[in-house]
């Protein structure tokens, strides 16, 4: 959770995108003249997520109550009448026309004259949104890479996943319009761009053209030579094309770190999560970039207690950290989402749940320390993210020895670790 300053804060709860759309509306409505509000975007993944947001405007409203409460966000456009209900808030948004600047010119007319009952809620049909969103914002106070949205949606209906209802169907932004976006942050000092998106290998599968996430990362590395590191967000392997694969193994821009959205290693489970890819398809994947790339390093989303999971099924997701060479580990207890199909499914208790999720969370704690161990000695390309802490090509957490400027790249010798980072000398 981030929160920016006045004259308007916002309050961003969830994803990398959230923070993209957080910047661009804390532009759009400081431009509007909004003033004495908090826009708060929320996260609709887990039940979770949608609690704290709550729980975060009710406290909010106790430490301020004179500012206007706007709840925006995958959770105000999958439960806009439980946001609504809120006697403390003021406006629930929808997610199509958050960022535009004319949404908030309204907002503050709204608002300066008073909403109530259904005026409360502004939230559209989010499936019948069409045209791609480019997040342009050129860069982020005090952040030392910059992230590009290329990608917003998702056509996919896994069975446990609320957020293509969220964020609707996959739209991707014009790659012309993306090299330009690159540009501009390279010329205005960015050292590292990172392209993300809700599922960033299906862009382009919506342009004309169709040019996929291959092409689109070797046309900018090629017309942005200036460009000193590209990344990835998550990825989903089914969707790994084989222009990508090149990239990966002759673009040293690129670097070399992904993380899989895997989610089980269960065949039955993927199979019940209505996933594309089976256990062997992620082993082989995994296998076949790190013949193209040896110093890969991944990491993967996955999710503990699925509904009908038993031991034996969980302990596939486990051995699945070895089979892979699995890193960096982002493990979630399920949380039923209502109106996803898994929330029918016969539930495993939420303390199992629990259980095999920090069970999981060990065996990536252990993955990283190997990780580590295995850094020692070498030489790393390190950006540096404040005075004394660095992320690796591979993303690694550095800690560097000497004060540098933020945004700097520095090669430096690795003397040790903590097990959970990097000690450089």
């Amino acid at each position: 959770m981030s929160v920016a300053v006045a004259p308007v804060e916002v309050m961003t709860f969830g994803c990398r995108l959230n923070i993209l759309d957080s910047e661009q509306m804390r532009r759009a409505a400081t431009g509007a003249g909004l003033e004495r509000a908090v826009i708060v975007n929320s996260c609709a993944v887990t039940g979770e997520a949608v609690a704290q947001a709550r729980q975060a405007i009710r406290k909010l409203k106790r430490e301020q109550p004179e500012a206007r409460i706007i709840v925006t966000g995958c959770a105000a456009q999958t439960e806009p009448a439980t946001f609504a209900a809120m006697p403390e808030v003021d406006l629930v948004l929808g997610n199509d026309a958050k960022g535009a600047p004319a949404t908030w010119a309204g907002v503050r007319a709204g608002l300066d004259f008073g909403v109530s009952g259904e005026e409360k809620v502004r939230v559209n049909d989010i499936m019948a949104v069409r045209e791609g969103a480019l997040h342009m914002v050129d860069g982020f106070d005090g952040r030392t890479r910059a992230f590009v949205q290329v990608q917003t949606g998702c056509d996919h209906r896994c069975t446990f996943c609320i957020i293509p209802y969220g964020r609707g169907n996959s739209r991707s932004a014009p790659m012309g319009e993306v090299v330009a976006q690159v540009r501009r942050l390279v010329e205005a000092g960015q050292g590292e761009v990172v392209l993300t998106g809700v599922d960033l290998t299906s862009y382009g599968g919506d342009l004309p053209g169709q040019p996929n996430l291959g092409r689109l990362v070797r046309t900018l590395l090629r017309q942005v030579p200036d460009l000193k590191r590209l990344r990835l967000s998550s990825i989903d392997s089914v969707e790994a094309d084989d222009d990508l694969l090149r990239a990966l193994a002759e673009e040293e821009r690129l670097m070399p770190h992904l993380h899989l959205s895997l989610q089980s290693g269960d065949d039955m489970i993927l199979k019940r999560m209505k996933r594309r890819h089976s256990r062997a398809d992620a082993i082989r994947l995994v296998g076949e970039m790190r013949r193209l790339r040896p110093d890969l390093v991944f990491g993967a989303d996955l999710i503990a207690g699925f509904p009908t999971e038993t031991e034996g099924m969980f302990r596939n997701s486990l051995d699945l950290v070895e089979a892979c060479g699995l890193t960096f580990l982002h493990v979630f207890p399920y949380s039923p989402r209502p109106g996803t199909p898994a929330a029918r499914m016969p539930q495993v208790g939420r303390a199992v749940a629990k259980a095999r999720a920090a069970r999981l969370r060990e065996k990536g704690e252990a993955a990283l320390r190997r990780h580590l161990s295995a850094n020692v000695g070498a030489r790393r390309s390190v950006l540096v993210e404040n005075g004394r802490l660095g992320r690796t090509e591979h993303f690694t957490p550095v800690h560097v020895a000497r004060d540098a400027a933020p945004g700097t790249i520095l090669p430096l010798r690795i003397a040790g670790h903590d097990g959970a980072r990097l000690i450089a000398a």
